[in-house]
């Protein structure tokens, strides 16, 4: 199979807010981005091969004790470099250009003129425009051999660029949305001042992991837990793909799945994509272990270590079935997707917010290789990639589900009781929803079961005294930041009204609408 290469963009994180942001927008324009830490020295950096680097903004000071700052080495190698607020300021820095605070701050849309309507950046794009600033220093005087293209009232030099070397920077934040043509600077960067082709697409993506799946597995067996879900039924298409019947998919029926999955999973699935599948019915091993247990971090470690577990009995099973084929099963494949892997601190220095299902919580003697082909990609582009393999659009647009299933839904111990309850509650939200066409407009509907509240409540003529509902719904890009979905208040009324009717232990439904930060998405 011939496959398309693609050398990364490479996006230096200075710890901002926005980082993968930046890198989505790389991705958006069709060209591969990965993200690396500020500390990586430049020979690393050069060691990975980029087409292009952006540095990052971030909350220092250029100035402050501690800052991290860019080694000038970086911009005599010959590789396009775009300096974004704290990146632009550290760029400017490092080249002999001066950096100052102004007195004026400048936090969020600032009125924006550029001064050289023909620059590489702006060709084409309005004069005046307004963008998103964040910042409290600024540059005043450009290095030498550049050209500012750009001012606002608080930053003399709000962008330059040298493009005789490559080499160009904003202050402001061309990623987020409140930045008028935005996107269209980002892309005058990557494609005239660092002359990159936007040929990275879902069908690139097929044909490199494909390849990668091959090198890395060769004929050994492979065992892939599937829950249902877009990402590891992605993944779980990918490798088969790659590897044809040497994979086996094993369904673990936890106990905590809602209303209809298993079924779901046995039927649809198979039929769409006709891999082989083994289910597993663990419900009362899962239940057993998260008996009495409250902490949300211990029953996800409870439950990802009991979920390994379940996989090496399954992969003996497996192997016993292959008969003469002799072999053991040498590799797990895990639907671990980039923000899982940023949110678990996965080498930017980010703080470890919660151990994700897919990369939190192994034992230390795994008896798996990992095999993760959507490691790097958002959800978006998981959903681009399922398209393109030909999964069935409902399961390509499924909401988002925690592998931990409905334990981390219940805030408190875990029953089958609290679990039926929750379940039916989850499921009259999920159908009213679809009735009423919001689908594709939320990105993910957690129902919570407030299991240790209680509160008085009226049902016919009698006093109860029942548990509240949570209703998150969010909107999101790609779950590193979300807020709060604006539903129709008829069918939060719908919502209601059925849920207190229909399920007795529940007498109050309530609404969650708190944005990520500061809340996260899931409640545990």
């Amino acid at each position: 199979m011939s496959t398309v290469s693609h050398r990364p963009v490479l996006v230096v994180d200075f710890g901002a807010q926005y980082a993968q942001l930046i890198a989505r927008r790389v991705r958006e324009a069709r060209v591969y981005s990965e993200i690396v830490p500020s500390t990586m020295p430049v020979e690393e950096i050069l060691a990975k091969d980029p087409v292009a680097v952006i540095l990052s903004g971030g909350p220092a000071s250029v100035y402050a004790d501690g800052a991290p700052q860019v080694d000038p080495a970086l911009f005599v190698t010959g590789v396009p470099t775009f300096g974004i607020c704290y990146g632009f300021q550290a760029m400017a820095l490092a080249l002999g250009g001066e950096v100052a605070r102004t007195g004026l701050s400048e936090f969020g849309r600032t009125p924006l003129t550029v001064t050289e309507p023909s620059s590489a950046l702006f060709a084409g794009l309005p004069t005046a425009s307004s963008v998103w600033m964040s910042h409290g220093d600024a540059v005043h005087r450009a290095p030498d051999g550049f050209v500012v293209t750009a001012v606002t009232d608080g930053a003399p030099v709000a962008a330059f660029e040298d493009r005789a070397r490559g080499l160009a920077g904003v202050q402001f934040h061309p990623e987020v949305l409140h930045s008028e043509n935005g996107q269209q600077v980002l892309e005058h960067f990557l494609y005239t001042v660092a002359g990159i082709e936007p040929t990275w697409t879902s069908a690139n993506v097929i044909d490199e992991q494909v390849e990668a799946i091959r090198a890395q597995v060769g004929d050994k067996l492979v065992i892939c837990g599937l829950s249902g879900g877009v990402d590891s039924a992605v993944a779980a298409a990918l490798v088969h793909k790659a590897v044809g019947d040497n994979l086996t998919c094993v369904f673990v029926d936890h106990g905590l799945l809602r209303k209809g999955e298993r079924e779901q999973v046995e039927t649809d699935y198979v039929a769409a994509t006709g891999i082989r599948l083994k289910v597993v019915d663990a419900s009362d091993r899962f239940l057993d272990e998260l008996d009495g247990v409250t902490d949300p971090e211990e029953k996800r470690k409870i439950i990802g270590r009991l979920f390994i577990r379940v996989f090496e009995d399954a992969a003996r099973e497996v192997v016993a079935e292959a008969g003469s084929h002799g072999q053991d099963v040498e590799f797990l494949v895990q639907g671990t997707l980039y923000p899982d892997v940023v949110e678990s601190g996965g080498g930017t220095g980010t703080a470890n917010i919660k151990s994700h299902h897919n990369v939190g919580g192994l034992p230390d003697d795994l008896q798996f290789s990992l095999v993760e082909p959507l490691r790097t990609l958002f959800k978006d582009e998981v959903r681009a990639v399922g398209a393109e393999l030909g999964l069935p659009p409902a399961m390509v647009w499924r909401h988002p589900f925690p592998g931990p299933g409905l334990a981390i839904r219940i805030v408190g111990a875990v029953s089958r009781e609290r679990l039926d309850v929750l379940r039916e509650a989850d499921a009259i939200v999920r159908e009213e929803t679809a009735a009423a066409g919001v689908d594709r407009d939320i990105w993910q509907l957690p129902v919570v079961l407030l299991a240790d509240v209680r509160s008085v409540g009226v049902q016919g003529d009698g006093r109860t005294y029942g548990h509240p509902i949570v209703l998150r719904p969010v909107s999101s890009e790609d779950a590193m930041t979300a807020d709060w979905s604006r539903l129709p208040y008829d069918l939060l009324a719908r919502i209601s009204t059925r849920i207190t009717n229909e399920v007795r232990e529940v007498n109050r439904v309530v609404l969650d609408i708190t944005s990520k930060p500061p809340g996260t998405i899931e409640w545990e």
